[in-house]
C-alpha cells in the first residue's frame, strides 16, 4: 500500500513516557481513605498554601490525558483507565481533606510567614484573616457543612471534580458517573451524588451568586471559577445541555470587576480572590492573569488572549533582550503553565524562550524500567517527578496550537463509532499513533516496544467497530498483512510482535459530513440514532457508547 500523504497526529517519546508513569501512578493501589495515605508520588507539596493537597495532582494530571486522547482517538483504553482511577480517587477523603479537616478559622493565622503579608493576605487584615488554602469549614454564616459537594462553597473541589468526571466520560464514552457514587464527608459520613446532580447544583449555586461561588469559605477565585466553567463546557458537549451559561453570565458580570485596566487598556492588576463578606478584592500583578487565561481559552478565547498577552508583557517573556526570571512568585507553577499556554496561543517567541528555560531548569528526565517513563523533576531531589508541575508542563509536549481550545469546542464524538484499536498490552506495547480517517475509510496506527520487557515477543491487537471484517485490507510496514483472524464479536485480531510497526487498514467505514455533524450533537443524537450502519457499530461496541436518557438540567435551561 502506498504511503498516505495525509499527516495524522502522533505522540512523541516524552508523551509516551509520561503516559507510562501516569499509568503506573494511577493503577498502583494506595489508600485515600481516612485511615490511609496517598502514595508519595501524588504531589501534595507544590505551591503552598493554596495547592499543597493531592487532589491538585489528580486534577491537573487529566489535562494532558485529554489532549493525548484527542491525538490518538482510535486508541483510548489506557487514557480511560487512568482517568477512571483518578476520578475514583477524586471522591475520597484525601481528595477533599482540607474541607474535611480545616474547621473554623485557622488557629495559626497569627503566625503566618511575614512574606505573606500583602501578597497572599491583605495587610489591613493581617493576623485576623485566613490564608488562601484554608477552607474554614464551619465559619459564619454557613456553619459546618459535612458534604463537600452540597456545601455553599468548596467550588475548587466540586468544580474540578465535575471536570475530571466529564473528561473521563468524554474519553471513555461511558456515562459511569450517572450512577450514584459515595462521596467522603466530615466524620466518615458518605453522601450519594450523580454527576448530573452535581452539575445541577453547580449551575444553581452559580446563578445565585453573580460574583461566583466561593472556593474556600469567604473567597471566590476567578482562577478556580474558570476551571469549573471548563467542566460545565465539556459536560454540555457530551450531553447537549446548557449548564455553561452560568460561566458565561459570570464572566460578563465580572470582567470589569476582577481586572483593572488603565485608560490605554493595559492590565494593571487581577483579582486573586474576592471576599464578599468584606467586599475586598485581593489585587495581584498581571502575571497571574496567565493562570486564568489557560482555563478561559476554550471558553472566551479573545478575552483569554488579552489576559495572556498582558501577563507575558508584564513578565517580559516575549522580549529576547530580557532573561527569563524565576523570581515571579509561584515560580515553577507559573513557568510550567506559561510553557504550555504559550504553545496553545502559538506564541513562538515566548514558547521557544520558555522551552529553552525549561530544558535547562525543569530537569526533564527519563526514568523507570529501561527509561520508559518521563517527567520533569525540577531539581527538587525527590524520588519522583513533581506531579502538579510536571502535569502542567507536559501539556506543551502533547498539543499543537489551539488543541486545548479544540478539546472543549470541537470535541470528537464520532470516535465512539469509528474503528478503534484495543487490547494493547500496555505498557509493554506503546501506541504512537491511532487515527481513523472517516472520509477515507482508513485506520492508521503505530505501535512500539514500550518498556522493552517483551521486545520481539508475540502480541495481539484487536480492531473493533469494523462494518464487515471479511472485506478489510490490512497492511503492516507498507506490505500486505494477513496474520489476523475474526473473533465472535466481528473484531479483527492482529497477530504481530512487540516492536515498531506501522499498520494501515482499509476498514470500509465511512461517514458523510452530514452524519458527522449529527453525531457531534452529543448524547441526544446517540440516543435516537437510526442509521443501520451506526446501529451496527453501537451493537458491536457492547453498548459502551453513551446512549442513556438524562434528566433536564434546571428549568431555566
Amino acid at each position: 500500500m502506498q504511503k498516505t500523504e495525509e499527516h495524522y497526529p502522533e505522540l512523541n517519546q516524552r508523551a509516551s513516557g509520561w503516559l507510562n508513569f501516569l499509568y503506573q501512578k494511577s493503577t498502583t493501589p494506595d489508600d485515600w481513605t481516612e485511615d490511609g495515605d496517598p502514595h508519595e508520588w501524588w504531589d501534595k507539596s507544590s505551591t503552598p498554601p493554596m495547592c499543597s493537597f493531592p487532589r491538585f495532582d489528580l486534577q491537573e494530571s487529566t489535562y494532558a490525558l485529554g489532549l493525548m486522547a484527542d491525538r490518538t482517538p482510535a486508541w483510548r483504553e489506557v487514557y480511560a483507565e487512568i482517568l477512571d482511577e483518578i476520578a475514583e480517587r477524586s471522591i475520597t477523603y484525601w481528595a477533599a481533606v482540607d474541607w474535611l479537616s480545616q474547621f473554623g478559622h485557622d488557629p495559626d493565622r497569627k503566625n503566618y510567614p511575614e512574606e505573606w503579608k500583602g501578597t497572599l493576605i491583605p495587610e489591613e487584615f493581617w493576623g485576623q484573616y485566613d490564608a488562601p488554602g484554608w477552607t474554614a469549614n464551619g465559619v459564619a454564616p454557613w456553619g459546618l457543612q459535612p458534604d463537600p459537594i452540597g456545601a455553599d462553597g468548596n467550588l475548587f473541589f466540586k468544580g474540578w471534580l465535575n471536570l475530571t468526571q466529564a473528561l473521563h466520560t468524554y474519553v471513555s464514552g461511558k456515562d459511569k458517573w450517572a450512577s450514584s457514587f459515595g462521596l467522603a464527608g466530615v466524620n466518615r459520613t458518605r453522601f450519594q451524588w450523580t454527576q448530573h446532580q452535581l452539575v445541577d447544583h453547580l449551575h444553581e449555586t452559580w446563578t445565585k451568586t453573580p460574583m461566583g461561588p466561593h472556593c474556600e469559605n469567604t473567597k471566590a477565585w476567578p482562577f478556580c471559577l474558570s476551571a469549573a466553567g471548563l467542566g460545565l463546557k465539556m459536560y454540555d458537549n457530551i450531553f447537549d445541555k446548557g449548564a455553561h451559561s452560568a460561566y458565561e453570565s459570570w464572566l460578563d458580570y465580572t470582567k470589569d470587576k476582577y481586572y483593572g485596566f488603565d485608560k490605554k487598556g493595559t492590565l494593571q492588576w487581577v483579582t486573586m480572590y474576592y471576599d464578599a463578606l468584606k467586599n475586598h478584592h485581593h489585587k495581584i500583578p498581571p502575571a497571574h492573569a496567565l493562570a486564568i487565561a489557560f482555563y478561559a481559552k476554550p471558553q472566551a478565547p479573545e478575552f483569554a488572549e488579552l489576559l495572556y498577552r498582558e501577563g507575558v508583557r508584564f513578565l517580559k517573556w516575549d522580549d529576547p533582550n530580557q532573561p527569563i526570571s524565576d523570581q515571579i512568585g509561584l515560580a515553577d507553577r507559573m513557568l510550567a503553565l506559561g510553557l504550555s499556554i504559550s504553545k496553545e496561543f502559538d506564541d513562538q517567541i515566548t514558547y521557544e524562550r520558555l522551552r529553552n528555560f525549561a530544558e535547562e531548569n525543569f530537569e526533564p528526565r527519563y526514568f523507570g524500567l529501561n527509561d520508559s517513563q518521563f517527567g520533569f523533576w525540577f531539581n527538587l531531589g525527590e524520588n519522583w517527578p513533581r506531579g502538579q508541575l510536571s502535569a502542567l508542563a507536559m501539556c506543551a509536549e502533547v498539543c499543537d496550537p489551539d488543541a486545548w481550545e479544540n478539546l472543549f469546542n470541537k470535541p470528537n464524538l464520532t470516535k465512539y463509532h469509528s474503528p478503534s484499536i484495543n487490547g494493547i498490552d500496555f505498557p509493554s506495547v506503546g501506541v504512537r499513533q491511532a487515527w481513523h480517517d472517516d472520509n477515507k475509510g482508513l485506520l492508521v496506527f503505530k505501535i512500539q516496544d514500550g518498556d522493552k520487557t517483551k521486545t520481539n515477543q508475540k502480541t495481539e491487537v484487536s480492531v473493533s467497530n469494523i462494518p464487515n471484517a471479511n472485506e478489510v485490507e490490512v497492511f503492516c510496514d507498507g506490505k500486505p498483512f494477513n496474520d489476523y483472524s475474526i473473533n465472535s464479536s466481528g473484531d479483527l485480531v492482529l497477530r504481530t510482535s512487540v516492536a515498531s510497526h506501522s499498520f494501515q487498514i482499509k476498514t470500509g467505514y465511512f461517514l458523510s459530513e452530514e452524519e458527522k455533524n449529527k453525531m457531534q450533537r452529543g448524547v441526544q443524537y446517540q440516543k435516537n440514532i437510526s442509521s443501520d450502519k451506526a446501529m451496527k457499530v453501537v451493537e458491536a461496541s457492547n453498548n459502551s457508547i453513551i446512549i442513556r436518557t438524562i434528566p433536564s438540567l434546571c428549568g431555566c435551561c
